[in-house]
């Protein structure tokens, strides 16, 4: 006959307490005398803690947010990056691109089939184009004389944009021309406001003649 085995309940482990450090807990926080702290010494006690548990993501947060981080220049990128921009600039915009610095003075091609493209350009969307055949394609000094200088103006202006319909903006290639409709707007408000002005000054000068013109034959 096999004997009854006895069964036992396992009791829960009773847990361990830690290890205390001196200063660990703020709220039982002791002066070193033995006495407890006030209601400062607790707060100040607090302030402690709470900067030292936060400091780690603090430091994560300062490396994230800090200005390399946040945004990185365009000269940081490598050469053959600003050679491949540079490449798809029309000549206004790679000409003003290779006065920036040295740097891109020496990058940045001006040459003739720079100036030829542009020309073309001009040409093929109907807007202003130099005559004359004396154009110099040799160097920058020689080719920006005269109409080309004025014609670069003005398209660095916004003056050739929306010439046509569906032409849109030429400097920053959109669909509209936010600085065109600007200037529209300027236009239109200066000539509402000059007529606002002279209107009543002509309408009284009219009067002024017609009444001269009535009285010199009373007195003829």
């Amino acid at each position: 006959m096999a004997s009854p085995t006895r069964r036992y309940k396992s009791r829960p482990a009773l847990p361990c307490p830690a290890p205390q450090i001196p200063g660990s807990d703020p709220l039982n926080s002791t002066t070193p005398d033995g006495q407890p702290a006030s209601n400062a010494e607790l707060l100040t006690t607090l302030s402690e803690h709470a900067s030292l548990e936060h400091k780690p993501y603090a430091d994560v947060h300062d490396g994230l947010t800090s200005p390399a981080a946040r945004k990185s220049s365009f000269m940081e990128l490598p050469a053959e990056i600003h050679l491949l921009v540079t490449e798809q600039l029309i000549y206004p915009d790679a000409l003003s691109m290779k006065h920036v610095n040295r740097y891109f003075y020496n990058l940045v091609d001006t040459g003739v089939r720079k100036k030829v493209e542009w020309l073309v350009q001009c040409r093929r969307l109907h807007l202003g184009c130099p005559n004359h055949r004396s154009c110099d394609l040799g160097s920058d000094v020689r080719f920006c004389r005269g109409s080309v200088k004025l014609l670069m103006q003005r398209w660095r202006e916004h003056n050739e944009c929306e010439a046509r319909p569906g032409l849109g903006c030429l400097v920053y290639s959109t669909s509209t021309c936010v600085h065109r409709r600007k200037l529209r707007n300027r236009v239109k408000r200066w000539i509402r406001l000059k007529l606002t002005i002279d209107i009543p000054l002509l309408i009284l000068a009219l009067l002024v003649v017609l009444g001269a013109w009535w009285a010199v034959p009373l007195f003829a």
